[in-house]
């Protein structure tokens, strides 16, 4: 069952409730006036309809504070119910009482129809609102239940995912281990076979002449100095090479420094004196908005120029490009000064 028919039987279950209620209570008003003005001193006959809405307002109080504890699934304990049961009694007596002074057992009979069917009502309704809270109950400890079943299941699922993904991870480990194991022994025999025929053959070059052994010492010999030749040649090479990297970078840094505190030009430069102003801050890594003011060119232009010069530097290294650009820069800066 929905939650949607479960509130619509709610619903209905309330309507006629209270429908039943209120016609009680006004039937009772009715019914009871007549006989408390007749037992009212003379001059108070007003105050006849005080008593049952007192006793009325009684047993609205109860009903609805029954519904009120059946939906929390709440028990108010004993009182509750004497009192439930109290305004019902007076409710009953009341009705009948001018009948039953009047001797008149079809009346009582008839008067008394509403007030215990406002009792039983109000007892089936409060029995009716814990039967539903107490299902509802049931249902969501299932539902948690069912939840918290899923939930297991489906760690329990992706626990075993995790153990069978460690476990093929170690089956892979062992193979790949047991792999260069065994290209390690493969190797280990090529080594020891490749010594054995380097042995045997040291042995026969051996035999020969002396005159060969010191012609091949000879050429052992320079072959090693130039190769100690060449490994000079590398390093002094690489040397100079991390020296013109730390030159370029520190003209790099110097190029920016000076165009960062260069001041802005009161004129807009040419185009040509633009362009090397803007290459050189390309490479120096200057903001736009700085180059504009360098060279009172728009933003947009010095954009494109950006794009441009930064498409063209790509393509060739910034080492080769930083004293083109120095080079270009000093007169646009004395100009602009």
């Amino acid at each position: 069952m929905s939650q949607e028919q479960i509130r619509s039987a709610e619903r209905a279950l309330a309507v006629g409730t209270w429908t039943i209620t209120l016609g009680a209570v006004l039937y009772s008003v009715l019914t009871v006036t007549p006989l408390m003005s007749g037992h009212t001193p003379k001059g108070w006959q007003w105050t006849a309809p005080i008593l049952p809405l007192v006793v009325d307002a009684a047993v609205v109080i109860v009903i609805r504070m029954d519904s009120t504890l059946a939906r929390l699934g709440g028990d108010g304990g004993r009182w509750p119910v004497v009192l439930r049961w109290m305004t019902g009694l007076m409710t009953v007596l009341l009705n009948v009482g001018l009948s039953a002074l009047d001797r008149d057992a079809v009346g009582v009979s008839v008067h008394a129809v509403a007030p215990l069917l406002l009792i039983v009502t109000a007892e089936t309704s409060l029995a009716y609102r814990r039967a539903i809270a107490a299902a509802l109950a049931a249902r969501e400890a299932r539902e948690r239940d069912e939840r918290a079943e899923r939930e297991r299941r489906q760690e329990e699922r992706r626990r075993q995912e995790r153990e069978d993904r460690l476990a093929e991870y170690a089956r892979a480990e062992q193979r790949e281990r047991e792999r260069r194991e065994h290209e390690e022994r493969m190797a280990d025999k090529q080594r020891e076979h490749e010594e054995r025929m380097a042995r045997e053959e040291r042995e026969e070059r051996g035999r020969l002449e002396a005159s060969e052994r010191e012609e091949r010492q000879r050429r052992q010999e320079a072959e090693r100095r130039e190769r100690e030749r060449r490994e000079r040649e590398v390093s002094e090479r690489e040397r100079r090479e991390r020296e013109r990297e730390q030159n370029a970078g520190r003209e790099i840094e110097r190029l920016r420094q000076e165009l960062l505190t260069a001041p802005a030009v009161a004129e807009r430069l040419s185009e040509d004196q633009a362009r090397l102003k803007i290459q050189a801050c390309v490479v120096a890594t200057i903001p736009q908005r700085r180059a504009a003011e360098l060279t009172g060119w728009s933003a947009g232009w010095v954009a494109n120029r950006y794009r441009e010069f930064s498409a063209a530097s790509a393509e060739r290294p910034a080492l080769h490009a930083v004293p083109a650009t120095e080079e270009t820069t000093r007169p646009t800066e004395e100009q602009a000064s």
